[in-house]
């Protein structure tokens, strides 16, 4: 199908009062994602449900005087995408808290040093200085230990705590040790542990995994005006970017209170799954107990669901905490960490499941998500074959035996966009990896052929928030900014396999592909306008930057890039303008 680019969308609305259709948006190149009719000129809209799809002609079958006409003048429309994997709150919630923000995507130890010694001038006295990031490779380049001595030589009389880039560790320096009651004779964490001298057992600075939240739970919680505003600048810069369905990984009560603030003030603009931190993997979940047990659903609405538990069965690459089924090179025998035992991850996955609650799986390392797997399996044995659809999260390395055991027990594998391509981050993990790894990671064609159902997560802030990004490095697995590199890593897939996994892929994954994820007759009237034609282009440099022109969540326009629509009874909650966030890495 052809089309032109188009910003000037014409609409007409000539009455009030019960019509055929609500709205139709005619000469469109609309495509559907429904294989017996791929592609179509208008679709109408009724009670915010597609009623009709097909040929203009078709359509002004149901047109009346009452309908609003929106004439798309050639413009490319889909399906609303679906971001299956995100943390607006741990992106943006530290710095609306005044924390340290360190701003570079690889700092370097001395930027590190700088950016504390300015927080601390500019924050005096004796309080925690907190904040985000550091990268274990930049010190490894730079030969020097990141840890306790090193922060302790930059500020020793008031804790200091610096995320890494990942989200896999923390330093930290002796006062903040000391004010989390952490010593040589502290017991590691379940869920993580505590990197000591060999000879002493004393920490060294660096908390890995679950091993971090100690040191959170010595902290004031995070502000809930932060978690409010974070959440909220993420929905909105979600949905000005096509997104209709997301998951919000890692809440706890106060997060879930500031979801809940959103939905009932109007602001939930896309469909919101919300996972409950199974363990304090990052912060402490006081009342876990009590939202498991039925508080969740104080929650629900048809927009917000807390249905789904967030565990990290292993760490991150970075750290050599991934659990892997083969040795770390150069590393003796260690194939990394697994956070839980056996037994205790089957007998879990088991009774989540037997409850209906989703269990989000956090997997880097193959040998993890074949454990994963295995529990999965053991829940269909006992509950039955038709049970909630778990989730494996990241599915960073999977063994190719594995591949046909997602479709075989409906496990979505979820994949992150860090490492699809080449930057310094993504080239540090492969070389954290090994070259086989490297090759095997993200493995979204492996899974896709065996029949399995494939999605994509941001897993912002660890990688970007734009999931035009992700999308198209699924196609190209190449830099979109850089053409003159041609590494890349793993295989590349179809734009048609690309929409899918952002589309009806990701309602699977929600459960909702019965009724969202593509255009047809029956199902929730989602529609995202675009500014091209993604079949009409070169996907390399020119589908991470797609702008999208409307978000139609329901039948409701509910982002409209250029305003059309202000002033009228439809106009968007939001329009015109996205919070600047950091949007290039």
């Amino acid at each position: 199908m052809n089309s032109k680019k188009n910003n000037n969308f014409k609409s007409s609305h000539t009455g009030h009062g019960t019509a055929k259709s609500d709205t139709v948006f005619i000469n469109g190149s609309i495509y559907t994602v429904d294989e017996r009719q791929p592609w179509a000129e208008a679709v109408a809209i009724k009670d915010g449900v597609f009623v009709a799809v097909g040929s203009n002609a078709q359509i002004q079958a149901h047109v009346d005087e009452h309908t609003r006409v929106v004439d798309l003048e050639g413009a490319f429309a889909m399906p609303g995408i679906y971001d299956m994997h995100t943390h607006p709150d741990l992106a943006l919630a530290p710095g609306y808290s005044g924390y340290l923000e360190v701003g570079l995507d690889s700092p370097t130890p001395q930027d590190i040093e700088a950016s504390i010694l300015k927080y601390a001038s500019e924050h005096p006295g004796d309080g925690w200085i907190y904040g985000q990031y550091f990268v274990h490779f930049e010190f490894r380049k730079a030969g020097i230990e990141p840890g306790r001595a090193w922060l302790d030589r930059i500020i020793a009389d008031r804790p200091v705590a610096i995320l890494d880039r990942s989200w896999g560790s923390i330093m930290v320096n002796s006062k903040a040790l000391e004010l989390a009651g952490i010593d040589a004779q502290t017991k590691d964490p379940a869920n993580g542990y505590i990197v000591r001298d060999s000879v002493t057992g004393e920490p060294s600075g660096i908390l890995v995994d679950g091993g971090y939240a100690m040191i959170h739970a010595a902290m004031p919680p995070t502000p809930m005006h932060a978690l409010v505003r974070a959440y909220g600048e993420g929905v909105q810069y979600q949905t000005g970017r096509g997104v209709v369905g997301t998951k919000y990984v890692h809440v706890c009560e106060h997060r879930l209170n500031a979801l809940k603030a959103l939905d009932d003030a109007g602001d939930l603009t896309l469909r919101v799954e919300a996972a409950i931190s199974w363990q304090d993997d990052i912060f402490p979940v006081r009342r876990r107990w009590e939202l498991l047990a039925g508080e969740r659903h104080f929650y629900r609405s048809a927009r917000l669901n807390a249905g789904a538990v967030k565990f990290h069965f292993d760490g991150t690459h970075e750290t050599q905490s991934s659990y892997f089924a083969t040795p770390y090179s150069g590393a003796g025998q260690w194939r990394g960490s697994l956070n839980l035992a056996p037994e205790h991850i089957t007998d879990l996955v088991v009774d989540l499941d037997r409850q209906g609650i989703r269990v989000i799986a956090h997997c880097t390392g193959d040998a993890a998500s074949d454990i994963f797997l295995d529990a999965v399996a053991e829940a269909r044995r006992r509950n039955g074959p038709d049970g909630v659809r778990h989730h494996c999260a990241h599915s960073s390395v999977l063994l190719n035996e594995n591949l046909p055991r997602f479709k075989e027990l409906q496990v979505t594998a979820d994949f992150s966009p860090v490492a699809w391509y080449p930057y310094p981050f993504s080239l540090a993990r492969a070389q954290a990896n090994g070259e086989e790894r490297s090759q095997r990671l993200f493995n979204f064609k492996g899974v896709l052929e065996a029949g399995g159902v494939a999605v994509m997560g941001t897993d912002w802030p660890v990688s970007n928030i734009n999931p035009w990004i992700g999308f198209e490095t699924m196609i190209t697995r190449q830099n979109p900014w850089d053409q003159s590199e041609e590494r890349y890593y793993g295989s590349p897939i179809s734009l048609e396999q690309a929409i899918r996994v952002m589309t009806i892929n990701g309602a699977w994954c929600m459960e909702l592909e019965h009724r969202c994820g593509s255009i047809e007759v029956g199902k929730s009237a989602d529609l995202i306008v675009l500014d091209r034609n993604l079949f009409e282009l070169e996907p390399r440099g020119n589908i991470h930057n797609t702008q999208v022109e409307l978000t139609v969540l329901e039948g409701s326009v509910v982002w409209d890039r250029h305003d059309r629509f202000g002033g009228t009874s439809w106009q968007a909650r939001w329009r015109k303008d996205l919070p600047r966030f950091y949007d290039k890495i």
